[in-house]
């Protein structure tokens, strides 16, 4: 490329340029090839062009791709009862990208407290988490107390209480009478897989019954296999009122994002208080029934699960060894804190291991995060762990940590 760049610079992405996947594996244009340890940010969790999900978009771009919601057809209605059942929920409302899926859940919480709960017009606050990510819109970032993606965007939407994540304590005391939802991520995915006491769900879910306020998790990266488990919140046995799906949903095709839950807070919403072009188009439900399909059986929630167990003794073991400060993990999904003495900040280190042709992502700091699809083979998962130790340990080598 020549001259100045046509594309805004809203990201600062690897030094990597993608023309093929397959599986866990990419292509960059010179023919190297990389396992992808991030699988767009668990978009991929069925990894790249799984031959299932191709096939039932293939076949319906061959038939129907859009109606718009102002006519049916044929394949929103079984999309619908698809992902209700696997998710054990009522009502879904389909729409296109994570941050539009959490949209949908404030716009609907503040619905169901003016309708339901009698909360006076234009008062409605919801408890959020610091640290949490649900997206970047305007509503959303503000939201966030991450100044990168929050300053610089007012004036800011009013209504959020923003108390420390894993405090339920702090939440009963942001709650009020005004308070219709508590919506936090049940793991924190951008802040580095950041994991919440045991006990933390059930207590939010606890006190949202007692004060008639709604339980929303986001689950938009942690749901649909990532924990081993289909939902995140499957672990803390509780059930959300609301839940936010995206990115896995679209099977690393198409964006697809959904709300799903209780059908009498879903139902709030009538025609002409929300809606989208795309959303529920016979394109994505299509392929959002493909991944269904894939999710159905539990093999691949089980491979998560002992895939993520032989991911936790390895990263465990760096942890013993001094090469890395504390490491997360839950299912096939960790947040990794690279050893200060080290001298390497999580970009530098992802830069590392892409030079070993392994694909991973920085957060904040020395933190990087591993989130390989949930159909990587075993050795592949091997491989990348044992070239995470050797970067880790050439560095200290390096440095004479």
């Amino acid at each position: 490329m020549t001259g100045q760049s046509a594309l805004a610079p809203n990201y600062h992405p690897l030094d990597v340029v993608l023309v093929s996947g397959e599986g866990s594996w990419v292509t960059d244009v010179d023919g190297r090839r990389y396992l992808d340890c991030l699988a767009g940010y668990s978009a991929l969790n069925f990894g790249h062009r799984h031959p299932a999900l191709v096939a039932a978009a293939q076949e319906q771009l061959d038939t129907l791709t859009l109606t718009s919601r102002a006519f049916r057809h044929d394949l929103l209605e079984p999309f619908a009862r698809a992902v209700t059942s696997l998710t054990g929920t009522e009502m879904l409302l389909p729409m296109n990208t994570g941050a539009e899926a959490v949209e949908t859940a404030v716009k609907t919480s503040r619905r169901w407290g003016y309708d339901v709960k009698g909360v006076p017009d234009g008062t409605a606050s919801i408890v959020v988490a610091s640290g949490g990510f649900h997206g970047r819109t305007t509503t959303i970032v503000s939201m966030s107390d991450d100044p990168e993606m929050h300053d610089g965007f007012g004036p800011y939407t009013p209504g959020f209480r923003i108390v420390p994540f894993g405090d339920a304590d702090a939440v009963a005391e942001a709650v009020d009478d005004t308070t219709v939802a508590v919506l936090v991520e049940p793991v924190q995915g951008e802040s580095g897989v950041i994991i919440p006491p045991t006990d933390y769900l059930p207590r939010l879910r606890q006190l949202c019954d007692e004060r008639d306020v709604l339980l929303v998790l986001d689950e938009v990266q942690s749901g649909l296999g990532r924990t081993g488990t289909t939902l995140a919140q499957d672990l803390a046995g509780v059930r959300a009122d609301l839940t936010t799906l995206g990115k896995a949903l679209g099977g690393g095709i198409l964006p697809v994002s959904a709300v799903v839950g209780r059908r009498d807070v879903l139902g709030v919403l009538t025609p002409g208080t929300h809606g989208s072009t795309f959303g529920g188009n016979p394109l994505a439900c299509a392929v959002g029934i493909a991944v269904v399909d894939l999710l159905v059986p539990g093999t691949l929630q089980a491979r998560a699960a002992t895939l993520g167990a032989e991911l936790r003794t390895r990263v465990d073991a760096l942890v013993d060894e001094g090469l890395l400060a504390s490491a997360r993990t839950v299912g096939l999904w960790a947040g990794l804190d690279v050893e200060p003495s080290l001298g390497l900040s999580g970009r530098e280190t992802c830069e590392l291991l892409a030079t070993h042709g392994v694909l991973a992502k920085d957060t904040h700091g020395s933190t990087i995060r591993l989130a390989p699809p949930l159909t990587i083979e075993r050795e592949d998962l091997d491989l990348a762990l044992d070239i995470l130790t050797k970067v880790l340990r050439d560095r200290r080598g390096a440095v004479g940590a």
